[in-house]
């Protein structure tokens, strides 16, 4: 069984892990988007399988980032404490990013257009999804900078699972979205949904900012 010392640290990377998956989640943008009316127009099935290959390319950029921060952990000791507040200033600036769009626009009433293509199988919006979500240089960014400016993520097990954690995070909030379908489509995709789901995004990302130099 694991001590209460191993236990803390376990539960620290799986609150981390959430956190960042929610965090690069939960704007919904010309993916999220897309996704919804992929959902609404095709089936649950089709919504599913591409909301798995958004979340697998969220996963696949938190292992990279999480095993580009392990390799490079020696090389940083030197410069540990000037690279976490570099994240800090890092993940804020994404949330301002983030917010400051989100309000402009917002305000604008620019609403992407749905795109109305003859709907698809499974495993092609699986992968149309997975290449499409990899094409955001952002992310491994975002990630990056929260795992080499976290230190309760530090060891290999706790990247293992802090990987899975955004995983899943990621997940439930795309399945969100393809369950949701015509239903909550215009809701979320339109442009006070768009808004509230941004910023919530961007306070998230500040929570992170304010966990690594806590």
């Amino acid at each position: 069984m694991l001590g209460v010392d191993a236990r803390s640290v376990v539960i620290g990377a799986v609150v981390a892990g959430l956190l960042a998956g929610y965090g690069v989640a939960m704007p919904v943008g010309p993916v999220g988007t897309y996704l919804v009316a992929l959902t609404a127009r095709s089936s649950l099935r089709i919504g599913a399988f591409a909301a798995l290959g958004v979340a697998s390319a969220d996963g696949v950029y938190a292992a990279v980032a999480a095993g580009a921060g392990s390799v490079l952990a020696p090389l940083l000791v030197p410069i540990v404490g000037p690279l976490r507040w570099a994240s800090v200033v890092v993940l804020v600036g994404l949330a301002v990013m983030g917010a400051v769009r989100a309000v402009r626009r917002y305000r604008d009433r620019r609403i992407v257009a749905l795109q109305h293509d003859t709907p698809i199988g499974a495993w092609t919006a699986y992968f149309g999804m997975l290449g499409m979500t990899m094409l955001n240089p952002w992310t491994v960014i975002y990630f990056a900078a929260l795992v080499l400016g976290g230190s309760e993520i530090a060891g290999a097990g706790e990247r293992i699972v802090f990987v899975v954690a955004a995983f899943v995070a990621s997940a439930s909030w795309q399945l969100l979205l393809a369950g949701g379908g015509a239903l909550l489509g215009r809701l979320l995709t339109g442009p006070t949904g768009r808004l509230v789901t941004a910023l919530a995004s961007s306070a998230v990302i500040v929570v992170l900012a304010v966990r690594i130099v806590a």
